[in-house]
């Protein structure tokens, strides 16, 4: 089967609170984004990578790749005002309409190749693969009156991305009007009612939002060394 990943960089990274979006900062020596990339082309030199960005950035883009010498091939779509439109626009961007499509936060660098490639065979199995992993802490629910009451973690997971599906459902699904518990590619998902497949994502998969996962991510990258 075909395979393609959308990695969406659609936001303007406010929370890191320079001038610069997260996706662009550099670990290890290059921006955030490459590193993303080239996880997926490891997977699978023949992916078709799709590269969500905003349209005004993509010059920006462009200039880093020829600063860092990065000519991995790769096609940049325009985001939307929201994760949905930019993933709908990533969809609508696929050369193919048939195979399988992961769909990543482009700003999680450390997704494992064992994670990628096990979300993929499940993808073609039962049609959705989303990455998980269990909660460490103990959790409460708290009402809107301020009271809390004790959640087995147990029941629950940490949802991470990528989450991979067959290209033909997933389009299918993002046809509906946004709602606003579409929360990630899952949630849009089930709205057509059908039910995602799970998978064990890694630990080290983190979402690089703030100062701090700066610096986790480059002791990260130091292990790899």
């Amino acid at each position: 089967m075909k395979k393609a990943a959308i990695l969406v960089a659609g936001g303007k990274g406010t929370r890191m609170g320079g001038p610069v979006s997260k996706q662009y900062l550099p670990i290890g020596g290059k921006p955030v984004l490459m590193h993303t990339l080239e996880v997926f082309s490891k997977v699978d030199p023949d992916i078709y990578l799709i590269l969500v960005l905003p349209e005004e950035d993509f010059s920006f883009w462009k200039k880093l790749c020829q600063e860092f010498n990065f000519d991995l091939p790769h096609q940049i779509v325009g985001g939307g005002n929201s994760r949905f439109q930019s993933v709908r626009n990533g969809l609508n961007a696929l050369p193919f309409e048939s195979g399988l499509v992961a769909i990543h936060d482009g700003v999680r660098p450390f997704v494992s190749l064992h994670v990628v490639n096990l979300s993929f065979e499940e993808a073609a199995r039962s049609g959705s693969a989303i990455a998980v992993v269990p909660l460490k802490d103990s959790i409460r629910k708290v009402t809107e009156d301020g009271k809390s009451t004790f959640q087995e973690r147990q029941l629950f997971r940490l949802v991470q991305t990528p989450q991979t599906f067959q290209i033909s459902k997933i389009k299918q699904a993002f046809e509906v009007t946004e709602l606003p518990q579409f929360t990630d590619d899952a949630t849009v998902y089930e709205h057509k009612g059908w039910e995602v497949s799970l998978i064990p994502g890694n630990a080290e998969n983190i979402k690089i939002t703030t100062p701090e996962d700066l610096e986790y991510a480059e002791f990260l990258l130091s292990r790899k060394k």
